[in-house]
């Protein structure tokens, strides 16, 4: 079974407190004795055993190893259309659980859910704070970014020159015969699709990842599986 993850900023001295201590030691009842993984969020990863618990939020452990972990190849940003906010924090939960390295919310011209300008940095917060979770409980030494939310044109910009593949049901290209770059921008629309005058302002590759239509929140998920077992990212 593999070890709990916490993430710390510096996992080397085998230390943790603060929100992620209290956690592991009022939440998890982690014990002295017991193993448990540091991670900083960038690669680096701490096996330790527990030592000393202090408190409610404190413990400290030797160090058993120390790895860097390198971010897996190709790396993926998923450009995720802003679902409905019931759907959006599944849509990160999933995403970062298939393996995405960072994540992009759009506006597209067919995304219901808008972000007002005075609350974007909230929503990118919370959108943070559930790919954190879902990268401790994938077990992941890296934790995706989310960045600013971006609009058609500004995503334009964003992947111009780049590999960018727009998952569509239209598509006759299946992703699985896509030659993958070293970096990839895969881009998800909203709820009923993207536009086909979007599409072409995107100036993106469409690919079609199965018989099936998927939801936006799972989509990115299935399309992270599909490519992982055609590279070398599994």
């Amino acid at each position: 079974m593999s070890l709990p993850y916490f993430i710390a900023p510096e996992p080397a001295r085998g230390e943790l407190d603060g929100a992620e201590g209290r956690h592991a030691v009022t939440v998890k009842r982690i014990g002295v004795g017991e193993r448990i993984m540091l991670v900083d969020g960038a690669g680096t990863a701490a096996e330790i055993a527990v030592a000393e618990i202090r408190g409610k939020d404190y413990l400290r452990g030797e160090v058993l190893a120390l790895t860097q972990v390198p971010q897996p190849t190709p790396r993926i940003t998923v450009v995720q259309a802003i679902p409905k906010a019931e759907r959006a924090e599944l849509a990160v939960d999933l995403a970062v659980q298939g393996g995405a390295d960072a994540i992009v919310p759009w506006l597209s011209n067919r995304t219901i859910a808008r972000w007002p300008a005075d609350k974007q940095g909230k929503q990118v917060a919370k959108w943070q704070a559930v790919a954190r979770e879902a990268a401790k409980q994938s077990r992941r030494a890296w934790v995706p970014q989310v960045a600013e939310p971006v609009t058609t044109n500004q995503l334009r910009e964003l992947v111009v020159g780049k590999q960018a593949l727009v998952l569509h049901e239209d598509a006759v290209a299946p992703i699985s015969g896509v030659e993958f770059a070293d970096e990839v921008f895969l881009i998800v629309g909203p709820e009923g699709g993207i536009g086909p005058e979007e599409l072409e302002a995107l100036g993106a590759d469409a690919v079609k990842l199965g018989p099936e239509v998927l939801r936006t929140a799972s989509a990115a998920f299935a399309a992270l599986c599909a490519i992982g077992a055609v590279t070398e990212r599994w």
